[in-house]
């Protein structure tokens, strides 16, 4: 009983520092970008030892994508949340409203993905990694188009449930993308909107860019 005790209190404060050390590395990362962050800097913003880190982590590539995988896992939930709320059909306008609401669209988060992109663009490994959890997303967005489908019909141009996905998590890339440069998260929601609402439908159920 003893042992089995003191491996939960263990496991729970591994927990505990592990959480500690991604909090932190968000905001090194966010603030100095990934290439120029050390092992030390995190520790010293997590208040751990290197011992510590070494007991999570292997390497700060390894931190890096675990922070990524966090926040996309976010926002894979929030995006099958908000298409779940229908019946068997999709009300897409109503549907793009409570994905866009929700979603989250935070700028130091986008400085770090934007960040991790790059990084991936130029390793083969870590760019096998990213693709299988952006494909997570779409097939959430995919899954739930085809359980629509006889009740919700899509733009043929898309070519079916997978086009969509594929041209939804494109619009989300491209609006982030002017987000981190204007940083005006209002009128980013209000973009993103329309577009997806355009992609979506015959373009007839536009959000009114007005409605709060």
């Amino acid at each position: 009983m003893a042992v089995e005790g003191t491996t939960g209190r263990m496991t729970r404060r591994r927990a505990r520092t592990r959480a500690n050390l991604l909090r932190a590395a968000f905001s090194v990362f966010a603030a100095k970008g990934f290439g120029h962050v050390s092992i030390e800097e995190v520790c010293e913003a997590a208040g751990y030892s290197r011992g510590a880190f070494y007991s999570n982590f292997s390497s700060l590539d390894e931190l890096f994508f675990a922070l990524y995988r966090e926040r996309a896992d976010v926002i894979a939930e929030q995006v099958s949340g908000a298409l779940a709320l229908d019946g068997p059909g999709l009300d897409v306008p109503a549907a793009v409203d409570r994905v866009t609401d929700v979603l989250l669209l935070d700028r130091d988060w986008l400085l770090v993905k934007t960040d991790f992109l790059v990084h991936a663009a130029r390793d083969p490994e870590v760019a096998r990694s990213l693709l299988e959890h952006r494909a997570r997303l779409r097939q959430a967005i995919a899954d739930r188009l085809a359980r629509a489908r006889g009740h919700t019909s899509l733009p043929a141009v898309l070519g079916g449930t997978d086009g969509a996905a594929h041209a939804v998590v494109a619009a989300y890339d491209g609006v982030t993308t002017q987000l981190l440069l204007d940083r005006d998260v209002e009128h980013a929601r209000i973009w993103l909107k329309q577009l997806l609402t355009a992609l979506l439908t015959d373009g007839s159920g536009f959000p009114d860019p007005t409605r709060n």
